[in-house]
């Protein structure tokens, strides 16, 4: 693509922001609006380009916002409509757009068409979401289970239907075979876009298109038509960022939601690379051992997949995932240099990054040993599934210090002061112990620190269209230790290397790679000349760029 007729979020990097855990300006122990205008600076001198916010929209928080019962008013707790005002007019000074979290697959239960909806059986309302009669012999309509366990219906004693729901039962999903329902939310999407936000993430957007009675969830055969009349009603003639949560997309699908002819999104989230590392039967609840040559695998798919058309976003986690440098690097006894590197082999792929809070300095999961401990409605509800299927306590305690979603909720770690300097009050879920040590202050006096690298890589994106255009190729593709891959624009090519293990290993690149240059990151010391064999420390990481011929 010609960079000069490119995209702005093809060279951004985007920082995704949760209002709870982020920063409280008021004491109350929850994050809030005002608390991130506080910490505009401090984003813009990291070099972010725009902010995802996850939702801020009135809500009963069954779901931590993902509930939503006025997509029209902000929540409380986290501010006012003048306050989100004044948060886009500040980021814009600051050259960063506000992307907001769209959740429109499910609405929470309070919302007032729900409320009407159940009513009556005759309710305008009734069909904006999907209502069947119990089974011929009595119970749900069919087997379709929820996400958090569970059937995925609820019975309605006062009207003697079932609700669908994919999610919580207060989570009621919205019907978009109805017209009047879609004209509702574009106007909606319409209302924030005149706004001034620079783009929606989402939510489990591939689920719109459900046909219930069929047993489809994902991926149903209206998707893209409802995505298109999206595009073409909302925010198709405007410069803006979408980018879909899609669990379901495939390297053969990513091009429908995504290809620059499709008027659709922007991009996806996809998730090959997470679920790959699940268990087979328990899922993410037992953690199984980390596979370099399948992640590869996975990561150089998706990068070939996209080359031509589409793009890919680039993350290690967000507020469903776990810590990053918990998950794939050494937390323990490399955590500086393991965070830096994974921070180098993404941010040098193609496609937008996404920095997830908290990751630029190498947050970590949490170690609770108690199930009250996890706020997680998810956490809790599998908590206990998995009992009853066999799991152990202790089993399931430890999946969930692994994999579970409180661990990205943990407040942001500011300060060595109380509580990371997150809030003067209680927080409402416990700060990770390890703040004293990990913060933003701490690594803001430290030129070595996870958050210099950050700051780093973020710069080179904007100085080098290699980063951001340049032709992906893997090498070493079965080696269990090392990560090779390199990205080739007309006369440059930039080498990326990376130990993926806490041992020393000796690396042998064929000779195409046997090369001299800048380098441009490293974690250790710089790597100008790579001849037949380097030897890479424990979780060491470079970037060589070459000019013309090696």
């Amino acid at each position: 693509m010609n960079a000069a007729k490119s995209p702005w979020w093809h060279t951004a990097t985007i920082y995704q922001i949760y209002p709870r855990s982020f920063s409280d300006s008021n004491g109350d122990g929850i994050g809030d609006i005002p608390g991130i205008i506080n910490r505009l600076d401090y984003l813009a001198d990291l070099g972010i380009n725009a902010i995802w916010l996850s939702p801020i929209y009135k809500s009963p928080m069954d779901d931590n916002g993902y509930d939503i019962s006025d997509y029209q008013e902000v929540a409380a707790e986290y501010g006012t409509l003048e306050d989100f005002d004044y948060l886009v007019a500040e980021a814009n000074t600051r050259g960063i757009g506000i992307i907001l979290d769209l959740v429109v697959n499910h609405s929470s239960d309070e919302h007032p068409w729900f409320i009407d909806a159940c009513g009556s059986r005759d309710s305008k309302y009734r069909d904006f979401y999907t209502w069947r009669d119990p089974a011929p012999g009595g119970g749900v309509p069919n087997d379709i289970p929820s996400v958090f366990g569970g059937a995925a219906w609820s019975f309605h004693e006062p009207t003697g239907q079932y609700y669908f729901h994919q999610f919580t039962r207060r989570q009621p999903d919205l019907n978009w075979q109805n017209p009047e329902l879609r004209e509702s939310i574009y106007r909606m999407m319409n209302w924030w876009l005149d706004r001034g936000i620079a783009g929606f993430r989402m939510d489990v957007i591939d689920l719109i298109g459900k046909e219930p009675d069929r047993g489809i969830t994902a991926e149903g055969p209206h998707l893209h038509t409802y995505l298109q009349e999206m595009h073409a009603r909302t925010y198709g003639g405007r410069d803006i960022l979408t980018v879909g949560e899609t669990w379901s997309a495939t390297p053969n699908s990513a091009l429908l939601y995504s290809g620059r002819n499709r008027n659709e999104l922007s991009m996806i989230f996809q998730f090959e690379h997470v679920t790959q590392a699940w268990h087979p039967i328990h899922g993410k609840w037992q953690p199984m051992d980390f596979d370099l040559v399948a992640l590869k695998e996975v990561l150089g798919k998706w990068q070939l997949a996209l080359a031509e058309d589409g793009w890919n976003s680039l993350f290690w986690g967000n507020h469903d995932l776990p810590r990053a440098v918990s998950k794939y690097g050494d937390v323990s006894g490399y955590h500086k240099q393991s965070a830096k590197m994974l921070a180098t082999v993404l941010h040098l792929l193609k496609g937008t990054p996404y920095v997830y809070q908290g990751e630029e300095i190498g947050m970590t999961n949490v170690s609770f040993t108690s199930i009250e401990q996890f706020k997680d409605v998810e956490t809790l509800n599998m908590h206990r599934l998995h009992l009853e299927a066999g799991l152990s306590a202790n089993e399931f305690i430890a999946g969930a210090n692994v994999n579970g979603r409180d661990n990205a909720r943990t407040p942001m770690q500011w300060t060595q002061a109380e509580h990371g300097g997150f809030t003067t009050g209680s927080p409402w879920i416990e700060v990770n112990p390890n703040y004293r040590h990990i913060n933003v202050e701490a690594s803001l006096s430290d030129s070595q620190s996870i958050l210099a690298h950050y700051r780093h890589l973020i710069g080179l994106r904007n100085q080098h269209p290699v980063i951001v255009y340049g032709r992906y190729q893997s090498f070493l593709d079965q080696d269990p230790q090392f990560f090779v891959y390199t990205r080739t624009l007309n006369d440059q090519m930039l080498l990326v290397v990376a130990n993926f293990s806490n041992k020393p290993g000796m690396l042998e690149l064929p000779d195409e790679l046997q090369l001299q240059g800048e380098c441009i990151s490293y974690n250790y010391d710089p790597v100008d000349h790579i001849g037949p064999q380097t030897e890479l420390q424990p979780y060491e990481a470079f970037a060589v760029l070459c000019r013309g011929n090696k």
